[in-house]
């Protein structure tokens, strides 16, 4: 169990995800913070990360570690494809 609200979480995730945005700027890629649903924060790929392989051990073994790492360990990140940005509940 998370002991964050959803609330509370937002700035941390935020914070990470800005430390994580220039390792993917490497790579011609991006990620967009979309919003944090029952401690688990939907992300988007952009850029050079949208239909690359790699995306899925990016967001797995870079943004989703260094989250558990620096915030909580119980927390999981998603990735939201372009256009669907309205159906996060889906997920």
């Amino acid at each position: 169990m998370i002991p964050f609200t959803d609330e509370e979480l937002m700035q941390p995730v935020r914070n990470v995800i800005d430390k994580v945005r220039p390792s993917l700027a490497l790579d011609g890629g991006d990620i967009a913070f979309l919003t944090v649903k029952n401690g688990t924060v939907y992300v988007q790929l952009q850029g050079a990360c949208v239909g690359c392989g790699s995306s899925g051990n990016t967001l797995k073994y870079g943004v989703e570690r260094q989250l558990r790492m620096d915030i909580h360990p119980e927390l999981t990140v998603i990735n939201v494809p372009q256009g669907m940005e309205d159906s996060i509940e889906s997920y």
